[in-house]
């Protein structure tokens, strides 16, 4: 009985690109804990959430205990102004080069090592912080956005979807809803519910802002730009960009 009392616990990430997906889900009565990107998969490991958006990379690496909630991803189109590598060399000069973004997102950071690996020149020795030397800066989500116009100091920019999308054709998936294999079939409903109304109602809603957002620099058209270049839902280009991505990371020895 205890059990069927508890609330339904959820991982929420206080970023743009995850915005929609939480309209609903107060209401339905489930409980919301916020995290920064890496902290919600380190959280549905350790039992502290039910369900997260997690990067794809740790969606990968979790596969025995949790599954994908339907297809509800994030997904970037051609291009994405919140995965962005600053560079002072060009990208064909970076290999054996320290990148400042340790803390980044887990699926960006592979993706960088696919792009430099296997389209360029070979592999950074590593990410580091700020504070140390580093030929290049790796930010994501909103830190990316509000730096999108550039870096003092770093005068080449690579948009990270982009350049797969160049050398792929495909989109790039950064992130997959997934929920504990053991969670109640109930449960796992109700959550699989809300992110179907968050993908209608809270994108919606960001197509009707009327207030910029100053935090990131960006006036309601930056918005509703920025949303038209992504994708919450995975049809079949994400699943083939998934599949393309599995085999680089194996490929790399990634997992």
């Amino acid at each position: 009985l205890k059990h069927l009392n508890m609330a339904i616990k959820v991982a929420k990430i206080q970023q743009l690109n995850f915005e929609p997906f939480y309209v609903d889900m107060e209401r339905r009565g489930i409980e919301l804990h916020e995290y920064d990107p890496a902290a919600a998969s380190e959280a549905a490991e350790r039992g502290d959430v039910d369900a997260a958006p997690v990067s794809l990379l740790e969606s990968i690496r979790m596969e025995d205990r949790f599954q994908p909630v339907a297809g509800f991803c994030i997904a970037a189109l051609q291009s994405s102004d919140s995965n962005l590598l600053f560079s002072s060399v060009p990208i064909e000069e970076l290999a054996g080069a320290t990148i400042a973004g340790d803390k980044e997102d887990a699926t960006s950071k592979s993706l960088v090592q696919i792009l430099m690996g296997l389209k360029f020149s070979g592999q950074p020795r590593e990410f580091g912080t700020p504070d140390g030397p580093h030929e290049a800066v790796l930010v994501t989500g909103d830190q990316a956005l509000r730096r999108r116009r550039g870096i003092r100091g770093f005068p080449y920019r690579y948009d990270l979807v982009k350049e797969w999308h160049d050398w792929t054709g495909l989109p790039f998936v950064f992130n997959r809803w997934i929920v504990r294999k053991d969670l109640d079939p109930k449960d796992a409903a109700v959550v699989e519910d809300t992110l179907y109304v968050g993908m209608e109602d809270g994108v919606d809603a960001l197509y009707h802002v009327s207030e910029p957002k100053d935090r990131l620099l960006m006036l309601p058209k930056d918005i509703v730009q920025y949303v038209q270049g992504l994708r919450f839902f995975m049809g079949l280009s994400e699943h083939k960009s998934v599949d393309l991505y599995r085999g680089y990371i194996e490929q790399l020895g990634l997992t």
